[in-house]
């Protein structure tokens, strides 16, 4: 029972590398390179071998599909670190766009209606996108334009900071309109000149 479970253990190691090492590497000759990746040229896997343990590093196989495989002498720990390294790096370097809803009724008051538009307004600053949902109940359904009215206010009061990736559309029994934050402009760099020489004109 004991040899199964390491042979079990040894096989998901092997598939979670993803690469061949070592005695794993069942070709007879393969095309090795350096632990500086400086070429060596085709070897016998039993040379290749030899060499790793010379300078105490794993033969690891690259590129297993080629003829005959690619393989490099490296230290495996190391290469491995490194790669987790950069993964984590880039995975902090990724922007998260997370998709805040917030909810509408026809009749929102105007005290409720500025509580919801200051949240829009802080989801839309941290990045985030908008899913404006407006819940129609029972007979309010038969007043669609109260709804879509209360949508198109929004989004014109928004209008300086948004745009408007879905516009209001009726979904069931309910209107949805998705928004994000708008994309900066590049300024112009004519503006500025053109401001500049207005008050030459006032002192004439």
């Amino acid at each position: 029972m004991r040899a199964i479970a390491t042979e079990f253990r040894d096989r998901r190691h092997r598939e979670e590398r993803k690469h061949r090492l070592n005695r794993e590497i069942m070709a007879p000759e393969v095309r090795l390179s350096g632990p500086e990746n400086e070429p060596i040229g085709i070897v016998s896997i039993q040379e290749a071998l030899r060499m790793a343990g010379d300078l105490d590093v794993d033969l690891v196989e690259i590129a297993a599909t080629a003829n005959p495989p690619v393989c490099r002498l490296m230290d495996y720990g190391k290469f491995k670190y490194q790669e987790q390294k950069k993964a984590a790096e880039a995975k902090a370097k990724q922007t998260v766009i997370d998709i805040k809803e917030v909810k509408f009724r026809p009749g929102t008051d105007d005290g409720d209606y500025g509580i919801k538009l200051r949240n829009i307004r802080r989801f839309l600053a941290d990045g985030d996108k908008v899913k404006v949902t407006l819940r129609f109940r029972g007979r309010e359904i038969t007043h669609q334009q109260l709804g879509l009215d209360l949508l198109n206010r929004l989004r014109d009061e928004l209008a300086d900071i948004i745009q408007v990736e879905q516009f209001p559309k009726l979904e069931g029994r309910q209107m949805v309109m998705m928004i994000a934050p708008a994309r900066k402009k590049p300024t112009s760099a004519s503006a500025k000149p053109v401001a500049d020489s207005a008050p030459s004109s006032d002192s004439a």
